[in-house]
């Protein structure tokens, strides 16, 4: 039985040995618990839109269907109630991670990522925040801006403010609110609100979506650090 206030993880890759090391890393974690296993896409699809759990974590490279299909079909643009979806893969690809946000995934990691990080990424996709693993998060979004989509990015209905701009460039670098907080010498209620402005006039998700935009748009630059 799922321990009282615990998140409930679901886990999907082909490879038992990864399954079993992933529920062993999180099961360790206080608060999170997994609650559910599958070997290929399909399975992984089957029980989550069953189980609901908070944050589901899909392998990219599955049998049957894919992991950014699987995502697609609990977190993607056309579904009614989205799941939280973190991919995490071995491989380092852009068009993996570009696919999997584009998808619908709150997050991003590599399998190297760590128990720390694994964990941090859980608790923000299950809080409606993004977390992509550092590695890759400014290097894969400024490519696809540059040889990405080719459409045309849409305007914002309202023009964004300096400090939405700034918030926007963070959010873009991959911070978190608490660290954009720290980073612009704000308060947490002042990044939520205006994450939340950004939001509404990107027509924007969640911070993945807001952070796309960002490098599509070519402002994903230095805004954020203007202000000490």
């Amino acid at each position: 039985m799922t321990a009282p206030g615990a998140l409930r993880v679901l886990v999907a890759d082909d490879q038992e040995i990864v399954r079993t090391g992933l529920r062993m890393i999180l099961d360790a974690q206080p608060g999170i618990e997994v609650v559910g296993e599958a070997a290929d896409g399909r399975r992984a699809v089957e029980l989550a839109r069953r189980l609901r759990p908070d944050v589901c974590l899909f392998d990219i490279r599955m049998p049957g269907l894919d992991g950014l299909e699987a995502t697609r079909l609990v977190a993607g643009p056309d579904v009614e109630d989205p799941l939280a979806v973190v991919v995490v893969t071995t491989f380092d690809l852009d068009e993996y991670v570009y696919g999997a946000l584009r998808a619908g995934a709150r997050g991003f990691l590599l399998k190297d990522a760590g128990p720390a990080l694994l964990a941090q990424a859980v608790h923000a996709a299950a809080a409606g925040d993004a977390l992509i693993a550092p590695s890759v998060t400014g290097r894969l979004l400024g490519a696809f801006a540059v040889a990405g989509p080719g459409a045309t990015p849409a305007q914002p209905v309202e023009p964004l403010t300096e400090r939405e701009e700034e918030v926007l460039a963070a959010v873009a670098r991959g911070l978190t609110n608490a660290e954009v907080c720290d980073a612009l010498r704000i308060s947490l209620s002042t990044v939520k609100t205006h994450v939340a402005s950004l939001m509404a006039k990107l027509g924007a998700r969640n911070r993945v979506e807001i952070a796309i935009w960002a490098y599509e748009t070519g402002r994903a630059g230095g805004a954020a650090g203007r202000r000490g």
